[in-house]
Order: C-alpha cells, then structure tokens, then sequence
C-alpha cells in the first residue's frame, strides 16, 4: 500500500493543491484572481519535480496545465462577457424594461409575471450578469410600487436567470465547459438544445417553488431605498435649436413640448426677447435658446435618445474638430463647496469647459427657481452642477477643492442609436449556434467584433467586459480538471462514486453524482465544478458502460444550481447589497430549492434518459 501511495505522489500532490484550493475560495481571505493564480503555480511547481508523471508515465508538461487560457470555451465566455456588454452599453434590454414598469398600475400580477418571464427569456440567449444589472433599478421600481422591501424581489431575480441558464447551451459559461470536456472526451458536440427538456422541466419546478415560498422564507427587511433610489430635484438646463435640430418648428401642446419628455420649458430666449410660458403660438425657430426643468434621469435619456444632441453639445463646448467617433461621455454631480473661488462667477465667466474640460448640463439650487439663462447664472456655494465628460476628466476633477464630485451619481450615456444594431447582433448570434451554421465559438467572437466595428461599445469598454476573475479562475480550473483527469484523481473518485451507489443501479448513481456537484457548486463557483466533475462523471459513465450523455448532464444540471450562497454565482453578488442579504437568507431560501431540484431530477431522470 505505501509503495502504491509513493508510486502515486503527484495524483495525491494534485487532489491536496485542489483540496486547499477549494478551502482557500471558501475562506475568502484574498482574491479569487490571486488563489487562481497560487493553484496554476502550485501544479506548475507539483509537474515540473523529477518523477511527477500521469497515468501509464505520461508526462504532464506546462503547456498542458496552461492550455486553459486557450481554451475554445474559454474565449467563447469572453466573447460572450463582450456582447452582454454591448447590449448593457446601448441600452438594448431597457426599453422593453420601462414599458413593464409603467403598466405595473394597471396590471400588476401579470405585469410582475412578464418580468421575471422576460428575465428568463433572455438569460437562456445571453450572459445573464447583464440581465440582472439591467433589471436591477426595475425590480427595485415594482419593489416601491408594491411597497414591500426589494428582498422580496432580488434574490428570485437572481435565481430565475440562473434557472435559465439550465435551458441552453448558451446559457451559462457552465454549460460550456462541460459541453467542452463531452467533446474533447466523447468526441460529440453537445447540441444546442440537446439539455433544453429536462432543463425547461427542472426550470419549472424552481419557478413553481420561487413562486410559493418567496413569500415565507424571503426576509422582509427594511432597506436604504429612499436613499438609493433617485431623486426628483429639478435642474436648470438650456438647449440651443440649431438648423437641423430636432426641435425645429415644433409647437406647444398644451403648454407643453412632447418632445422634451419630463421637462418644463421656463423660459425661451430669442434674440433679445425673452418668452415667458404659456407659450400658446410659439413655434421654434433655429437659434432659440430653450431653457427648462428637469430632473437629471429626464436629461439623460434625452440625450441617450438624441446622440446628435449629445455631439452637438460636447462639440459646441470647445471641440474645434468635428470627430464622429463621440468619446463614451459620463453623467455626475457636483457640488460647489464652500469657500469655492467659482462662487459668484457665471459658467461662462469661468470658461468652465477650458477650465475642467467637463461640460455642465444643469444646475440645481434649492433656496429659489431659476429663470434665467445656464450662462448667466452666478453660481453659490451648495449649488449642484450636472456634468458630462468622460470617466478620465472626472478622475483629474476628483482633486479639485472648488467642486465636490457625488461619485455615487456618475453613470455613462449609452448609445442607444445603436441599440437596434446590437439586438440584430445578439440575435443573430444565437440563430447561428442554434442553427448550426455555425459553431458557438465562431458565433459569439463574429458577435463580439460586429459590437465593437458598428460602435456598440468602444475597444475599452469591451476590454472591461473582459472579466479577469473570471478568466483566471475558470484557466485555473481547467488546470485542475487536467490534473485529476491525467494523474488518475478522476477515476478514483468516479470508482468511489460508483463503487457507493453502483448497488443501487444508475439513477442513483446519477442522483449521487448530481448531489455532489450540486453542493460544491456553493462552494466553489460553478464553472470551477462543471471543469473539475465533467470528467469525473463521464468516467462514471465509461465505468458502467453507460451512454454519457445523461451523465454530462447531470453536471452541467446539478453546477447550475448556485442557490444556496452568495458567493456561488456573480449575480448572486450583484443582487445581495440591493437586496440586503445576509448569508444565511441564501441557505435559509436557496438551500432548500436545492434540494427541490435534486429530488426533481432524481424523479425525472429515468423518464427522459430511458434507464
């Protein structure tokens, strides 16, 4: 025995790296991207001492362990990071969004139930982190309107996009990498819908349990909302109708402008003449300056709905060129601080764009309403200004003792010019994998350079999306699943595995292997689980001489189940500040829909996989 255990040192060096590594994601003491980077060293160090072999004395190099950062499913995740970015950036999901918020009066229960259906419908197509962002300030508008705390919403909103993903190919990165490691060991590419029946059916008994024991086991816990949630102080901000401006010509209606939505014209400013509201026979003329009020979200979706205006405005500001590529441009507040030597200037006197190289939209004084001119207004200590520039102008503002930036306030101007394109890329992205025109992989890197060529998002932006922890972790894992699967550790545990539950015939070796992946899930992330038990199960299944494919999936089922702590998924993450989560309301709701979805499979898996 102890010659076999000598003879054998790296398959046993291997499971205790993975072992600590697992101990060290859950004790959360240093960065994810730090431990992924200490285990691919760790194996690196273990495979490069003299003896450290594989099974049958094959040698397991570093290019082996580092093929990971290659790997098609890998890039297939990052392209997808990208076109969920692009989506996000252009506002492509948002306006279906609002118009579910609005009916919420009118319809609510159907209204909460298209939500979530929404949710689910386009987290089964798409990187689902951007889908919860997007429906994130929804969720917390029908959280108001229902007057109940947002942890009655968030964690189910997190939950069904994570069923979602259960549903296609594309729905999680999990699924990749499992459909990744069936192909490289079976040889057989894993349809597109191939985990879609059971995968709808597994889906809806979580969405019948959300349904029924949100209610009980959900906390109802008092929030910040008010804070949070943005307020209706009105700035002052002015437009100048130039030749082909979209205000040219246009009449009141009652007083009102339909084009200026949610803004309140207080003065027009033609020539020398000052017009004064009603305006009853006024119609716009190239050159009027139009003064309104209006809160800072009307603002801003006017110009994400205008881009031209937005040009126009940051051109007009001091761009002596005309430059067509518009630099993604950035919304925040500022507050003159006291003792400020802008106090008692005007904006103009100051040459304020010259002097920042901001451009302020609005301003907003609390003591009195402004009618005048954003020119000629002298500017008071506690007067906020509403800013636009991009991200690089606020970092150097950031140490300005004149103005205090409200960093909470910043948020981006998407483009939604190009939220069409993006929708017809994304749509088409998934016709192509779905169809089979094409591969997932040439889909969603076609998608993500067409995002960038038709400026749904720029270079950087998509060299954010471009998640590290996400890239170093899942190289990292795939790093560990080559070790288990080279050394041996795979058919170990799988003989474990099978040697346990083999008396009891295969579904319960599949409920077995379903349960396990399930729990680690929660403790490890999913994609990290779907790496390390694919081939685990898939040696299951060669050890039976059973078919494999029902084995794959239980993996890609059971790591899709990232209910039961926060930090199992990244939308988890995104939901549990909103929320006001602890960690124990993810075990006390999720861990038992866990268990839920255990019990289902075990039920259903003789009925679809015919054993």
């Amino acid at each position: 025995m102890d010659s076999e255990l000598i003879a054998n040192w790296p398959m046993w060096a291997s499971l205790f790296v993975i072992a600590c590594t697992i101990v060290v994601y859950v004790l959360d003491r240093w960065s994810m991207e730090l431990v992924s980077i200490g285990v691919i060293l760790a194996l690196l160090l273990v495979f490069a001492l003299p003896g450290a072999t594989g099974v049958g004395d094959e040698p397991i190099s570093s290019a082996d362990l580092l093929q990971g950062f290659g790997n098609p499913a890998l890039i297939t995740i990052m392209a997808l990071l990208v076109v969920g970015q692009g989506l996000f950036q252009t506002g492509a999901i948002e306006g279906p969004t609002k118009s579910l918020v609005r009916s919420y009066g009118k319809r609510p229960v159907s209204t909460l139930f298209l939500t979530f259906l929404a949710v689910f419908a386009i987290s089964a197509f798409t990187n689902n982190t951007p889908v919860v962002i997007m429906f994130l300030p929804v969720m917390s508008a029908i959280a108001m309107r229902m007057k109940a705390s947002p942890s009655r919403l968030m964690m189910p909103l997190s939950f069904v996009s994570i069923l979602a993903g259960m549903t296609t190919l594309i729905g999680t990165s999990t699924n990749l990498l499992a459909a990744d490691a069936y192909r490289r060991t079976e040889g057989i590419s894993l349809g597109f819908f191939e985990q879609t029946p059971m995968g709808l059916l597994l889906a809806g008994v979580g969405l019948v349990y959300i349904a029924i024991f949100s209610r009980f086991l959900l906390p109802d816990r008092e929030t910040f909302a008010q804070e949070v949630v943005p307020s209706g102080k009105q700035f002052v901000a002015q437009f100048e109708v130039t030749q082909d401006h979209f205000l040219v010509g246009k009449s009141p209606v009652a007083g009102m402008f339909p084009d200026l939505k949610d803004m309140t014209v207080r003065l027009i400013q033609r020539g020398e003449r000052a017009m004064l509201p009603p305006f009853d026979d006024v119609q716009l003329r190239p050159g009027d300056l139009v003064i309104v009020a209006a809160t800072r979200k009307a603002i801003s979706e006017l110009l994400a709905a205008k881009p031209g205006l937005l040009q126009q405005i940051w051109q007009d500001s001091g761009t002596e060129e005309v430059d067509t590529s518009l630099p993604q441009l950035s919304l925040i507040e500022a507050v003159i601080a006291p003792g400020s030597r802008m106090a008692g200037r005007t904006v103009e006197m100051l040459g304020f764009r010259r002097l920042t190289s901001a451009v302020v939209l609005g301003i907003q004084r609390r003591s009195r309403m402004i009618r005048s001119k954003l020119g000629q207004i002298r500017l008071e200590a506690g007067d906020t200004l509403l800013l636009c520039a991009p991200q690089t102008v606020f970092q150097d503002l950031r140490t300005s003792r004149d103005i205090i930036l409200l960093e909470w306030s910043q948020k981006e101007i998407p483009f939604t010019a190009h939220s069409l394109a993006a929708r017809l890329i994304a749509l088409g992205m998934v016709v192509l994998a779905a169809s089979g025109i094409t591969s997932i992989l040439v889909a969603s890197v076609l998608a993500a350079f067409a995002m960038i060529v038709t400026q749904c998002l720029n270079t950087r932006q998509a060299s954010r999306a471009l998640d590290i922890r996400i890239f170093l972790v899942i190289a990292a894992a795939l790093a560990m699943g080559t070790a288990l699967e080279r050394t041996g550790a795979a058919t170990l545990i799988a003989n474990g595995v099978v040697n346990l539950a083999a008396p009891y015939g295969p579904v319960v070796i599949l409920s077995t292997i379903f349960l396990c992946v399930a729990i680690l899930t929660n403790i490890l992330s999913n994609a990290a689980t779907a790496v390390l038990f694919a081939p685990v199960a898939l040696e299951a299944a060669q050890t039976t001489g059973s078919d494999p494919l029902p084995y794959i999936l239980a993996v890609i089922y059971a790591s899709n189940c990232s209910f039961a702590s926060p930090i199992a998924y990244q939308t988890n993450m995104l939901v549990m500040a909103p929320g006001h989560y602890r960690f124990s309301d993810f075990i006390k709701f999720g861990g038992p829909l866990l268990v839920v979805m255990w019990i289902a499979f075990t039920l259903m898996a003789p009925w679809r996989f015919d054993i």
